[in-house]
Protein backbone atom coordinates (compact mmCIF):
# COMPACT_ATOMS: atom_id res chain seq x y z
CA UNK A 1 0.00 0.00 0.00
CA UNK A 2 2.52 2.11 0.43
CA UNK A 3 4.67 1.79 -2.35
CA UNK A 4 1.56 2.43 -4.02
CA UNK A 5 0.88 5.34 -2.30
CA UNK A 6 4.42 6.69 -3.54
CA UNK A 7 4.06 5.21 -7.06
CA UNK A 8 0.75 6.74 -7.76
CA UNK A 9 1.99 10.30 -6.52
CA UNK A 10 2.81 12.79 -9.75
CA UNK A 11 5.34 14.81 -7.44
CA UNK A 12 7.56 11.55 -7.22
CA UNK A 13 8.06 11.03 -11.36
CA UNK A 14 7.94 14.77 -12.23
CA UNK A 15 10.50 15.62 -9.42
CA UNK A 16 12.31 12.32 -9.96
CA UNK A 17 12.94 12.78 -13.79
CA UNK A 18 13.64 16.85 -13.69
CA UNK A 19 16.36 15.48 -11.36
CA UNK A 20 17.76 13.11 -13.66
CA UNK A 21 17.82 15.27 -16.43
CA UNK A 22 19.69 17.47 -14.83
CA UNK A 23 22.07 14.83 -14.07
CA UNK A 24 22.34 13.64 -17.63
CA UNK A 25 22.71 17.55 -19.20
CA UNK A 26 25.52 18.18 -15.74
CA UNK A 27 27.33 14.41 -17.13
CA UNK A 28 27.17 15.57 -20.68
CA UNK A 29 27.62 19.22 -20.75
CA UNK A 30 29.34 19.67 -17.41
CA UNK A 31 31.21 23.29 -18.08
CA UNK A 32 27.71 24.73 -20.06
CA UNK A 33 26.10 23.18 -17.04
CA UNK A 34 28.03 25.36 -14.80
CA UNK A 35 28.43 28.74 -16.73
CA UNK A 36 23.92 28.30 -17.22
CA UNK A 37 24.17 27.73 -13.22
CA UNK A 38 26.21 30.94 -12.54
CA UNK A 39 24.22 33.24 -15.10
CA UNK A 40 21.00 32.47 -13.53
CA UNK A 41 21.96 32.30 -9.93
CA UNK A 42 24.14 36.30 -10.57
CA UNK A 43 20.72 37.62 -12.12
CA UNK A 44 18.65 36.03 -9.14
CA UNK A 45 20.77 37.18 -6.30
CA UNK A 46 21.48 40.72 -8.26
CA UNK A 47 17.93 41.58 -9.19
CA UNK A 48 16.53 40.02 -5.96
CA UNK A 49 19.29 40.61 -3.35
CA UNK A 50 17.34 42.71 -1.47
CA UNK A 51 14.23 40.60 -1.66
CA UNK A 52 15.97 38.05 -0.07
CA UNK A 53 17.22 40.39 3.05
CA UNK A 54 13.52 41.88 3.65
CA UNK A 55 11.91 38.28 3.59
CA UNK A 56 14.17 36.77 6.09
CA UNK A 57 14.34 39.80 8.31
CA UNK A 58 10.54 39.05 8.30
CA UNK A 59 10.91 35.47 9.16
CA UNK A 60 13.21 36.45 12.53
CA UNK A 61 10.17 39.10 13.45
CA UNK A 62 7.36 36.63 13.19
CA UNK A 63 8.89 34.05 14.92
CA UNK A 64 10.14 35.92 17.93
CA UNK A 65 6.54 37.24 18.13
CA UNK A 66 4.98 34.22 18.00
CA UNK A 67 7.04 33.00 20.70
CA UNK A 68 6.22 35.32 23.04
CA UNK A 69 2.55 35.97 22.39
CA UNK A 70 -0.21 33.86 23.95
CA UNK A 71 0.36 31.53 20.81
CA UNK A 72 3.54 29.84 21.98
CA UNK A 73 1.83 27.56 24.37
CA UNK A 74 0.05 25.97 21.52
CA UNK A 75 1.77 22.05 21.32
CA UNK A 76 2.51 20.83 18.23
CA UNK A 77 0.39 17.81 18.69
CA UNK A 78 -2.51 16.78 20.68
CA UNK A 79 -2.81 19.30 23.92
CA UNK A 80 -1.73 16.59 26.68
CA UNK A 81 1.56 15.28 24.25
CA UNK A 82 4.62 15.38 25.61
CA UNK A 83 7.77 15.78 23.29
CA UNK A 84 8.87 12.78 21.09
CA UNK A 85 12.77 12.72 21.40
CA UNK A 86 14.94 14.05 24.91
CA UNK A 87 16.26 17.45 24.65
CA UNK A 88 19.63 16.68 23.75
CA UNK A 89 18.77 14.02 21.08
CA UNK A 90 16.60 16.52 19.47
CA UNK A 91 19.12 18.79 18.94
CA UNK A 92 21.01 16.63 18.12
CA UNK A 93 18.52 15.93 15.52
CA UNK A 94 18.17 19.27 14.59
CA UNK A 95 21.79 20.01 13.99
CA UNK A 96 22.86 17.23 11.78
CA UNK A 97 20.07 17.47 9.45
CA UNK A 98 20.67 21.15 9.57
CA UNK A 99 23.89 22.43 8.60
CA UNK A 100 26.28 20.36 10.84
CA UNK A 101 28.17 19.75 7.65
CA UNK A 102 28.55 23.16 6.60
CA UNK A 103 30.03 24.28 9.24
CA UNK A 104 32.66 21.61 9.57
CA UNK A 105 33.45 23.22 6.24
CA UNK A 106 32.75 26.61 6.76
CA UNK A 107 33.69 27.53 10.17
CA UNK A 108 37.10 27.73 9.55
CA UNK A 109 37.18 29.25 5.92
CA UNK A 110 34.39 31.80 6.56
CA UNK A 111 36.35 33.93 9.06
CA UNK A 112 39.21 33.17 7.43
CA UNK A 113 38.35 34.14 3.83
CA UNK A 114 36.56 37.67 5.56
CA UNK A 115 40.12 37.87 7.61
CA UNK A 116 41.82 37.81 3.68
CA UNK A 117 39.50 39.92 1.90
CA UNK A 118 37.19 41.76 4.11
CA UNK A 119 33.39 42.57 3.90
CA UNK A 120 34.33 46.10 3.83
CA UNK A 121 37.09 47.61 1.46
CA UNK A 122 38.06 50.43 3.31
CA UNK A 123 38.89 47.84 6.21
CA UNK A 124 42.70 46.84 5.50
CA UNK A 125 42.76 42.84 5.25
CA UNK A 126 44.73 40.82 7.65
CA UNK A 127 44.97 43.35 10.72
CA UNK A 128 43.21 43.04 14.03
CA UNK A 129 40.36 45.36 12.74
CA UNK A 130 39.70 42.56 9.74
CA UNK A 131 39.86 39.35 12.34
CA UNK A 132 37.34 41.60 14.46
CA UNK A 133 34.63 42.22 11.66
CA UNK A 134 35.23 38.73 10.13
CA UNK A 135 33.92 37.10 13.51
CA UNK A 136 30.81 39.19 13.76
CA UNK A 137 30.19 38.51 10.13
CA UNK A 138 30.48 34.66 10.80
CA UNK A 139 28.59 34.70 13.56
CA UNK A 140 25.68 36.87 11.67
CA UNK A 141 25.40 34.10 8.92
CA UNK A 142 25.36 30.81 11.03
CA UNK A 143 23.53 32.67 14.05
CA UNK A 144 19.53 33.41 13.99
CA UNK A 145 18.74 34.21 10.30
CA UNK A 146 19.38 31.55 8.46
CA UNK A 147 17.82 29.03 11.39
CA UNK A 148 14.71 31.36 10.83
CA UNK A 149 14.16 30.11 7.55
CA UNK A 150 14.59 26.74 8.92
CA UNK A 151 12.53 27.40 11.51
CA UNK A 152 8.97 28.90 9.37
CA UNK A 153 8.71 25.89 7.37
CA UNK A 154 9.66 23.20 10.04
CA UNK A 155 6.72 25.22 12.10
CA UNK A 156 3.59 25.26 10.00
CA UNK A 157 4.53 21.86 9.10
CA UNK A 158 4.63 20.05 12.32
CA UNK A 159 1.55 22.15 13.28
CA UNK A 160 -0.51 20.62 10.57
CA UNK A 161 0.96 17.00 11.00
CA UNK A 162 0.63 16.80 14.24
CA UNK A 163 -1.91 19.68 15.43
CA UNK A 164 -4.51 19.68 12.59
CA UNK A 165 -4.06 16.08 11.70
CA UNK A 166 -3.29 17.24 8.09
CA UNK A 167 -0.42 16.40 5.12
CA UNK A 168 2.81 17.68 5.98
CA UNK A 169 2.98 18.88 2.42
CA UNK A 170 4.24 22.92 1.41
CA UNK A 171 1.25 23.07 -0.61
CA UNK A 172 -0.72 21.75 2.45
CA UNK A 173 0.67 24.48 4.07
CA UNK A 174 -0.36 27.29 1.65
CA UNK A 175 -3.96 26.21 1.20
CA UNK A 176 -5.62 29.08 3.61
CA UNK A 177 -4.34 31.56 1.38
CA UNK A 178 -4.56 29.64 -2.09
CA UNK A 179 -7.51 27.28 -1.77
CA UNK A 180 -6.89 23.26 -2.83
CA UNK A 181 -5.52 23.70 -6.60
CA UNK A 182 -4.19 20.16 -7.38
CA UNK A 183 -1.75 21.67 -10.33
CA UNK A 184 -1.12 24.55 -7.98
CA UNK A 185 -0.28 22.29 -5.09
CA UNK A 186 2.02 19.47 -6.94
CA UNK A 187 3.88 22.08 -8.94
CA UNK A 188 4.95 23.63 -5.54
CA UNK A 189 5.18 19.84 -4.32
CA UNK A 190 7.60 18.96 -7.45
CA UNK A 191 9.32 22.38 -6.80
CA UNK A 192 10.06 21.81 -3.27
CA UNK A 193 12.04 17.94 -4.16
CA UNK A 194 13.78 19.22 -6.40
CA UNK A 195 15.12 22.49 -4.37
CA UNK A 196 15.71 19.51 -2.01
CA UNK A 197 17.96 17.23 -4.16
CA UNK A 198 19.59 19.88 -5.28
CA UNK A 199 20.73 21.82 -1.72
CA UNK A 200 21.37 18.33 -0.17
CA UNK A 201 23.46 17.11 -3.29
CA UNK A 202 25.52 20.76 -2.90
CA UNK A 203 26.20 20.03 0.73
CA UNK A 204 27.49 16.33 -0.26
CA UNK A 205 29.48 17.89 -2.77
CA UNK A 206 30.86 20.38 -0.26
CA UNK A 207 31.94 17.82 2.08
CA UNK A 208 33.38 15.32 -0.26
CA UNK A 209 35.60 17.89 -1.37
CA UNK A 210 36.46 18.40 2.15
CA UNK A 211 36.66 14.90 2.93
CA UNK A 212 39.27 14.81 0.25
CA UNK A 213 41.20 18.21 1.21
CA UNK A 214 41.17 16.16 4.77
CA UNK A 215 43.06 12.97 3.01
CA UNK A 216 45.32 14.98 1.10
CA UNK A 217 46.64 16.29 4.53
CA UNK A 218 47.00 13.87 6.32
CA UNK A 219 47.40 10.63 4.05
CA UNK A 220 48.68 12.72 0.84
CA UNK A 221 45.71 11.28 -1.11
CA UNK A 222 45.84 13.20 -4.30
CA UNK A 223 42.66 15.81 -5.08
CA UNK A 224 41.13 14.00 -8.00
CA UNK A 225 37.72 13.33 -8.83
CA UNK A 226 38.45 9.60 -8.49
CA UNK A 227 38.94 9.99 -5.07
CA UNK A 228 35.88 11.66 -4.45
CA UNK A 229 33.90 9.63 -6.54
CA UNK A 230 35.08 6.75 -3.96
CA UNK A 231 33.89 8.72 -1.43
CA UNK A 232 30.75 9.71 -3.01
CA UNK A 233 30.39 5.48 -3.26
CA UNK A 234 30.67 4.85 0.37
CA UNK A 235 28.39 7.22 1.48
CA UNK A 236 25.68 6.14 -0.96
CA UNK A 237 25.89 2.40 0.58
CA UNK A 238 26.23 3.64 4.42
CA UNK A 239 23.87 6.03 3.99
CA UNK A 240 21.26 4.24 1.91
CA UNK A 241 21.84 1.06 5.45
CA UNK A 242 20.98 3.99 7.70
CA UNK A 243 18.20 4.77 5.64
CA UNK A 244 16.56 1.06 5.69
CA UNK A 245 16.82 0.94 9.97
CA UNK A 246 14.39 4.23 10.20
CA UNK A 247 13.63 6.89 11.88
CA UNK A 248 14.42 5.79 15.23
CA UNK A 249 17.73 3.66 14.86
CA UNK A 250 19.89 5.24 12.05
CA UNK A 251 18.86 9.02 12.02
CA UNK A 252 18.71 9.06 16.10
CA UNK A 253 21.62 7.03 16.61
CA UNK A 254 24.01 9.24 14.20
CA UNK A 255 22.45 12.42 15.08
CA UNK A 256 24.06 11.45 19.12
CA UNK A 257 27.35 10.42 18.03
CA UNK A 258 27.62 13.54 15.43
CA UNK A 259 26.43 16.39 18.22
CA UNK A 260 28.86 14.60 20.61
CA UNK A 261 31.89 14.02 18.34
CA UNK A 262 31.11 18.04 17.42
CA UNK A 263 31.18 18.65 21.40
CA UNK A 264 34.72 16.62 21.71
CA UNK A 265 36.51 18.36 18.98
CA UNK A 266 34.90 21.81 20.12
CA UNK A 267 36.31 21.03 23.93
CA UNK A 268 39.61 19.72 22.53
CA UNK A 269 40.70 23.14 20.54
CA UNK A 270 39.22 25.13 23.35
CA UNK A 271 41.62 23.83 25.86
CA UNK A 272 44.46 22.71 23.42
CA UNK A 273 43.97 26.31 21.45
CA UNK A 274 44.46 30.06 22.91
CA UNK A 275 41.67 29.64 25.72
CA UNK A 276 41.23 32.82 26.83
CA UNK A 277 41.73 34.46 22.99
CA UNK A 278 39.04 32.50 21.90
CA UNK A 279 36.51 33.34 25.15
CA UNK A 280 37.45 37.05 24.11
CA UNK A 281 36.98 36.00 20.55
CA UNK A 282 33.48 34.99 21.72
CA UNK A 283 31.99 37.92 23.54
CA UNK A 284 33.32 40.45 21.95
CA UNK A 285 32.11 38.00 18.39
CA UNK A 286 28.36 38.11 20.19
CA UNK A 287 28.45 41.86 21.57
CA UNK A 288 29.01 43.13 17.20
CA UNK A 289 26.82 40.44 16.18
CA UNK A 290 23.95 41.85 18.31
CA UNK A 291 25.32 45.42 17.51
CA UNK A 292 25.18 45.12 14.07
CA UNK A 293 22.05 42.84 13.43
CA UNK A 294 19.92 45.24 12.11
CA UNK A 295 22.38 46.59 9.79
CA UNK A 296 24.23 43.67 8.25
CA UNK A 297 20.69 41.86 8.09
CA UNK A 298 19.52 44.78 5.26
CA UNK A 299 23.15 45.49 4.31
CA UNK A 300 23.13 46.27 0.24
CA UNK A 301 25.97 48.08 -1.76
CA UNK A 302 24.02 49.52 -4.41
CA UNK A 303 26.12 53.04 -4.37
CA UNK A 304 29.16 51.12 -4.54
CA UNK A 305 28.75 48.13 -6.88
CA UNK A 306 30.58 45.62 -4.32
CA UNK A 307 29.55 42.09 -4.91
CA UNK A 308 30.61 40.72 -1.46
CA UNK A 309 27.32 41.24 0.29
CA UNK A 310 25.74 39.35 -3.15
CA UNK A 311 28.55 36.53 -2.96
CA UNK A 312 28.13 35.71 0.94
CA UNK A 313 25.19 37.02 2.65
CA UNK A 314 22.30 36.68 -0.36
CA UNK A 315 24.23 33.34 -1.15
CA UNK A 316 23.61 32.03 2.46
CA UNK A 317 20.39 33.35 2.60
CA UNK A 318 19.21 31.50 -0.65
CA UNK A 319 21.32 28.53 0.37
CA UNK A 320 19.13 28.52 3.65
CA UNK A 321 15.53 28.96 1.19
CA UNK A 322 16.75 26.12 -0.87
CA UNK A 323 17.24 23.99 1.85
CA UNK A 324 13.94 25.04 4.13
CA UNK A 325 11.67 22.71 2.80
CA UNK A 326 13.79 19.90 3.54
CA UNK A 327 15.50 20.62 6.72
CA UNK A 328 12.06 22.50 7.96
CA UNK A 329 10.37 19.22 7.55
CA UNK A 330 12.70 16.88 9.16
CA UNK A 331 12.62 19.56 12.57
CA UNK A 332 8.32 19.40 12.27
CA UNK A 333 9.04 15.75 11.95
CA UNK A 334 11.12 15.27 15.33
CA UNK A 335 9.48 18.38 17.22
CA UNK A 336 6.19 16.90 17.73
CA UNK A 337 4.95 17.29 21.31
CA UNK A 338 6.88 20.40 22.17
CA UNK A 339 5.32 23.83 22.54
CA UNK A 340 5.50 26.91 19.65
CA UNK A 341 7.69 29.05 22.32
CA UNK A 342 10.00 25.58 23.03
CA UNK A 343 10.46 24.88 18.99
CA UNK A 344 11.28 28.41 18.17
CA UNK A 345 13.62 28.43 21.28
CA UNK A 346 15.15 25.03 20.71
CA UNK A 347 15.52 25.87 16.31
CA UNK A 348 16.38 29.38 16.86
CA UNK A 349 18.58 29.45 19.73
CA UNK A 350 20.59 26.50 20.73
CA UNK A 351 21.99 25.84 17.25
CA UNK A 352 22.96 29.08 16.59
CA UNK A 353 24.37 29.33 19.77
CA UNK A 354 26.46 25.82 19.33
CA UNK A 355 27.69 27.05 15.91
CA UNK A 356 28.98 30.44 17.30
CA UNK A 357 30.64 28.49 19.97
CA UNK A 358 32.56 26.28 17.24
CA UNK A 359 33.34 29.26 14.90
CA UNK A 360 35.20 31.01 17.78
CA UNK A 361 36.87 27.88 18.66
CA UNK A 362 38.17 26.97 15.33
CA UNK A 363 38.45 29.93 13.33
CA UNK A 364 39.68 32.00 17.06
CA UNK A 365 42.40 29.87 17.08
CA UNK A 366 42.96 29.90 13.24
CA UNK A 367 42.87 34.20 13.38
CA UNK A 368 45.60 33.93 16.66
CA UNK A 369 48.13 31.93 14.86
CA UNK A 370 47.57 33.75 11.80
CA UNK A 371 48.08 37.50 13.93
CA UNK A 372 50.86 36.33 16.30
CA UNK A 373 52.69 33.47 15.03
CA UNK A 374 52.36 34.37 11.32
CA UNK A 375 50.92 31.20 9.92
CA UNK A 376 49.90 31.72 7.39
CA UNK A 377 46.53 30.01 6.99
CA UNK A 378 44.45 33.04 5.32
CA UNK A 379 46.20 32.50 2.22
CA UNK A 380 46.04 28.56 2.66
CA UNK A 381 42.23 29.01 2.90
CA UNK A 382 42.04 31.39 -0.01
CA UNK A 383 44.49 28.77 -2.17
CA UNK A 384 41.86 26.06 -1.18
CA UNK A 385 38.80 26.27 0.79
CA UNK A 386 38.47 23.28 1.74
CA UNK A 387 41.91 22.60 3.53
CA UNK A 388 40.72 25.31 6.14
CA UNK A 389 40.09 22.77 9.10
CA UNK A 390 43.39 20.67 8.69
CA UNK A 391 45.34 23.46 8.31
CA UNK A 392 44.40 24.70 11.57
CA UNK A 393 44.54 21.49 13.33
CA UNK A 394 48.67 22.06 12.15
CA UNK A 395 49.18 24.80 14.90
CA UNK A 396 47.52 22.28 17.60
CA UNK A 397 48.88 18.89 19.72
CA UNK A 398 47.53 15.38 17.96
CA UNK A 399 46.94 17.08 14.70
CA UNK A 400 46.46 13.73 13.10
CA UNK A 401 43.69 12.38 15.36
CA UNK A 402 42.20 15.47 15.22
CA UNK A 403 42.47 15.68 11.14
CA UNK A 404 41.03 11.56 11.47
CA UNK A 405 38.10 12.43 14.04
CA UNK A 406 37.58 15.65 11.71
CA UNK A 407 36.78 13.49 8.31
CA UNK A 408 35.02 10.65 10.35
CA UNK A 409 32.59 13.87 11.60
CA UNK A 410 32.07 14.96 8.29
CA UNK A 411 31.74 11.89 7.03
CA UNK A 412 28.55 10.80 9.69
CA UNK A 413 26.73 14.40 9.29
CA UNK A 414 26.77 14.29 5.59
CA UNK A 415 24.93 10.37 6.32
CA UNK A 416 22.85 11.89 8.74
CA UNK A 417 22.19 14.53 6.06
CA UNK A 418 22.03 12.14 3.33
CA UNK A 419 19.65 9.78 5.10
CA UNK A 420 16.99 11.99 6.31
CA UNK A 421 17.01 13.65 3.33
CA UNK A 422 15.94 10.65 1.62
CA UNK A 423 12.97 10.38 4.82
CA UNK A 424 11.90 13.70 3.64
CA UNK A 425 12.00 13.22 -0.16
CA UNK A 426 10.02 9.71 0.54
CA UNK A 427 7.69 11.53 2.34
CA UNK A 428 7.37 14.70 -0.03
CA UNK A 429 6.74 12.17 -2.87
CA UNK A 430 4.84 9.84 -0.76
CA UNK A 431 1.69 12.68 -0.16
CA UNK A 432 3.18 13.02 3.42
CA UNK A 433 3.46 9.67 4.79
CA UNK A 434 5.74 9.03 7.86
CA UNK A 435 6.59 6.25 6.73
CA UNK A 436 7.75 6.51 2.86
CA UNK A 437 8.27 2.87 1.43
CA UNK A 438 11.59 2.07 1.34
CA UNK A 439 12.19 1.87 -2.83
CA UNK A 440 10.95 5.55 -2.78
CA UNK A 441 14.24 6.39 -0.52
CA UNK A 442 16.71 4.40 -2.49
CA UNK A 443 15.25 6.35 -5.38
CA UNK A 444 16.24 9.22 -4.26
CA UNK A 445 19.67 8.61 -2.47
CA UNK A 446 20.84 7.09 -5.68
CA UNK A 447 19.59 10.59 -7.48
CA UNK A 448 21.21 12.85 -4.43
CA UNK A 449 24.83 10.80 -5.00
CA UNK A 450 24.36 11.12 -8.42
CA UNK A 451 23.95 14.52 -8.63
CA UNK A 452 26.87 15.64 -6.03
CA UNK A 453 28.92 13.56 -8.89
CA UNK A 454 28.21 15.40 -11.50
CA UNK A 455 28.04 18.65 -9.80
CA UNK A 456 31.69 17.88 -8.82
CA UNK A 457 32.23 17.03 -12.73
CA UNK A 458 30.99 19.94 -13.38
CA UNK A 459 33.30 22.25 -11.96
CA UNK A 460 33.68 21.91 -8.26
CA UNK A 461 33.05 23.98 -5.73
CA UNK A 462 31.22 26.98 -7.63
CA UNK A 463 29.00 25.13 -9.57
CA UNK A 464 28.30 23.25 -6.47
CA UNK A 465 27.34 26.25 -4.82
CA UNK A 466 25.06 28.14 -8.06
CA UNK A 467 23.01 24.82 -9.09
CA UNK A 468 20.95 24.34 -6.06
CA UNK A 469 19.86 28.09 -5.57
CA UNK A 470 17.58 28.79 -9.26
CA UNK A 471 14.89 27.47 -6.90
CA UNK A 472 15.30 29.25 -4.21
CA UNK A 473 13.74 32.67 -5.33
CA UNK A 474 10.17 31.65 -6.15
CA UNK A 475 10.79 29.31 -2.85
CA UNK A 476 10.91 32.84 -0.88
CA UNK A 477 7.69 33.92 -2.34
CA UNK A 478 5.82 30.49 -0.82
CA UNK A 479 7.97 31.15 2.34
CA UNK A 480 6.18 34.62 2.74
CA UNK A 481 2.65 33.28 1.61
CA UNK A 482 3.28 30.17 4.35
CA UNK A 483 3.75 33.05 7.02
CA UNK A 484 0.67 34.91 6.17
CA UNK A 485 -1.44 30.72 5.75
CA UNK A 486 -0.18 30.36 9.52
CA UNK A 487 -1.22 33.71 11.03
CA UNK A 488 -4.71 32.69 9.35
CA UNK A 489 -4.50 29.59 10.87
CA UNK A 490 -3.57 30.03 14.32
CA UNK A 491 -6.31 33.02 14.71
CA UNK A 492 -8.79 30.07 14.69
CA UNK A 493 -7.29 28.37 17.30
CA UNK A 494 -10.06 27.78 19.40
CA UNK A 495 -9.76 28.65 23.26
CA UNK A 496 -6.10 29.88 23.73
CA UNK A 497 -6.37 31.01 28.14
CA UNK A 498 -3.73 31.22 30.27
CA UNK A 499 -3.89 27.69 31.44
CA UNK A 500 -4.53 25.80 28.19
CA UNK A 501 -1.45 24.18 25.79
CA UNK A 502 1.15 24.23 28.89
Amino acid sequence: MKNKNALKNPVFYVSSIVVLLLVIIGAIMPVKFGAVAETLFNFTTTSFGWFYLLAVFIFVIFLVGLSFSKYGKIRLGPADSQPEYPFFTWIGMLFSAGFGAGLVFWGVAEPMSHFFETPFPLVEAQTEEAARIAMGYAFFHWGVSQWSVFAVVGLVIAYLQFKKEKKGLISTAIEPIVGKNKILGGTIDSLAVIATVMGVATSLGLGILQMNGGLKSVFDVPNSIWVQIIIAGVMLITYLLSSSTGLNKGIKWLSNLNLGLALLLLVFVFIAGPTVFILNTFVLGLGDYLTNFVQYSLRLTPYTGDVWVRDWTIFYWAWATAWSPFVGAFVARVSRGRTIREFVFGVLVVPPVIACLWIAALGGTAIYNDLYSGSQIAEAVNADVAVALFETYGSLPLTTIMSLLSIFLIFTFLVTSADSATYILGSMTSRGSLNPALVVKLVWGILITAIAVVLLLAGGLDALQTASLISALPFTVILLVIVAAFLRMIKKEPGIKEDDHK
